[in-house]
Order: structure tokens, then C-alpha cells, then sequence
């Protein structure tokens, strides 16, 4: 099986690298491209190019646009990334008879209420990251080849700029530190959606019927404040040593940004878990994980 990976020196891409290894034949590609063949998901005619080129019997698209404040000043480019792209990507797996695996976003509502947002609830997203990636979404399911689309949320990871290396970082250098205390979801590790997606892509290949749209986040549920003291916690535990001494929890309206965010960005996994029997950790393990990782406590 030839696989094409885009976006494959993200912090999603780089561990899809690993788990989708063993299933074939795989090509990464980031935006900058290789071997004359184009990665950027702002270039849809390079893209299609691409496919034209390597025909590939599954395409997995980790690439986005993902600067969601910047989006606002840069919504074509936004919409160029996250919608026409996967447009593009799905018209080229239908015509090839290939599978399409995207990532999504709880961006994608409103963010309201308090209940853990399901897959058939009606989007209603805020931003315009959010309905970027929205029209990304119809514009797969409308091509009508086989695809998986996985929304997440609060992804982290050892590489790339995320909130638990940016804590770190802070709370070195900082004696206070303000974090969000009102939105509420689930930190994600990169390497959890990899290896979810691995087994998810082997079981829909088998099965078919098994495509579709799915909620892709690890167990519980936390705030951006609450996550920030697990992880200052998790790194002492393991001898950091940090300047921090107060963490102050504040509401988003106490921090604005050029982006709206949702208060209530929980994902119901149930479809997922009962679908393809996968079993989904607590969020706070993969924290430790991470920390264990950066700390030097495993290889």
C-alpha cells in the first residue's frame, strides 16, 4: 500500500510517521515538498499534481493552518489550507478509489453548554479557524470518497509549539503566571491520534462501513488552568526546577484574543471507542508521559 503523508514533519505528522510505517509504502511530504512533488496545502494545484503523480492508495492529511488567532487577519489563506486542500485531497481519492484520513477540530462548535459535544450535534463555529475547518469537513464528506475524519483537541506533543512546552517555559523563566480557567476539554498527545489512527485506518480498510466522522480525544476533562498545574506539578515531581510561584486562574474575558474560543470544547469519544474497541487514557497521563520524555526519564 503507497501512503501519502501531508504535513509530515508536524508535531502530528512526525509520530504518524512512525505508526503508519508498517502499513506500506510512505511518502511524507510537508509544505516545502521533495522530489519535485508539492506538500503545500495553499498550492491545490500542486496538490492535485502530487496525487496525479503518486497515486496513492491512502492519503493522510495532518497538514492545517492551525494559527488560529492569525486566521482572522488571514482568512484566505486559511480557507485555501483547511477547506479547498481536503477538497482537493477527497476529489482525488474518490477518482482514485483511495482512502482519505483528516483531522479536525471541536473548533468546529460554538462551544456552548456543558455537555460533551457528539458527532451528529450541529456545527456552529466561532472563528474563522473553526469554519475553515468546517467547510474542510463537507467538502470530504460531499466528494464522496472513503474517508475518515477525526476531530481533536488541545493537541501536544514532544515536537513543535504546544501548551505544555510553553508552560515549561514560562514557569522557568516567571515568578506568576495567568492562565484560562473557563474553557474546558481534553489534552490530547499526538502520538495517542497516531496510534488511534493506525488501528482506526487497518479496520476501516477491512471494513468499510467503518468511514466516517469520529471524536478523537483522550479521557477526562480539565481546564487550560488546571492542565497548566499538572504539568508545573509533573515537572517538579521530576526535579525541574522553576521560578513559578503563583498561578492565577482568569476568565477568557480577562484575556482577549483576535480569535474567539469555545468555553466547552469536550468531545463524546463514544462512537469511536464502541466502533473500533479502542481504549482512550486519561489525558493526565499522557502529560506525564511527555514530561517523562523532556526530563530525560525514558529513551
Amino acid at each position: 500500500m503507497r501512503i501519502l503523508l501531508l504535513g509530515a514533519n508536524g508535531q502530528l505528522g512526525l509520530e504518524l510517521r512512525e505508526t503508519l510505517a508498517p502499513l506500506g509504502e510512505l511518502i511524507p511530504l510537508d509544505r516545502h515538498g521533495d522530489r519535485g512533488l508539492g506538500g503545500d496545502l495553499g498550492d491545490a494545484a500542486g496538490i492535485a499534481s502530487t496525487l496525479r503523480e503518486l497515486r496513492p492508495d491512502l492519503i493522510v492529511n495532518a497538514a492545517a493552518h492551525t494559527a488560529v488567532d492569525r486566521a482572522e487577519s488571514e482568512p484566505d489563506l486559511a480557507h485555501a489550507v483547511n477547506a479547498v486542500a481536503p477538497g482537493v485531497l477527497a476529489e482525488g481519492a474518490a477518482r482514485l478509489g483511495s482512502w482519505l484520513v483528516h483531522y479536525s477540530t471541536d473548533y468546529v462548535f460554538d462551544g456552548s453548554g456543558g455537555a460533551p459535544w457528539r458527532e451528529t450535534d450541529i456545527p456552529n463555529p466561532l472563528n474563522t479557524y473553526g469554519r475553515s475547518k468546517l467547510a474542510g469537513e463537507r467538502a470530504i464528506e460531499a466528494s464522496g470518497c472513503r474517508h475518515l475524519i477525526l476531530r481533536t483537541s488541545w493537541v501536544y506533543a514532544r515536537h513543535g509549539h504546544n501548551f505544555v512546552k510553553t508552560v515549561l517555559r514560562l514557569a522557568a523563566e516567571r515568578e506568576t503566571l495567568r492562565i484560562i480557567d473557563d474553557q474546558i476539554g481534553a489534552p490530547t498527545s499526538a502520538r495517542l491520534i497516531a496510534e488511534v489512527s493506525a488501528l482506526a485506518i487497518e479496520k476501516a480498510q477491512a471494513n468499510p462501513d467503518l468511514g466516517g466522522l469520529y471524536h478523537l480525544v483522550a479521557g477526562g476533562e480539565t481546564s487550560w488552568y488546571h492542565y497548566a498545574r499538572r504539568i508545573i506539578d509533573e515537572a517538579r515531581a521530576r526535579g525541574m526546577a522553576l521560578a513559578v510561584n503563583t498561578l492565577e486562574p482568569v476568565t477568557s474575558r480577562d484575556y482577549p484574543t483576535a480569535a474567539t474560543r469555545p468555553l466547552n470544547s469536550r468531545l463524546d469519544t463514544g462512537k469511536l471507542r464502541q466502533r473500533f474497541g479502542v481504549d482512550l487514557p486519561p489525558w493526565h497521563e499522557g502529560v506525564a508521559q511527555l514530561i517523562d520524555e523532556l526530563t530525560g526519564r525514558t529513551p
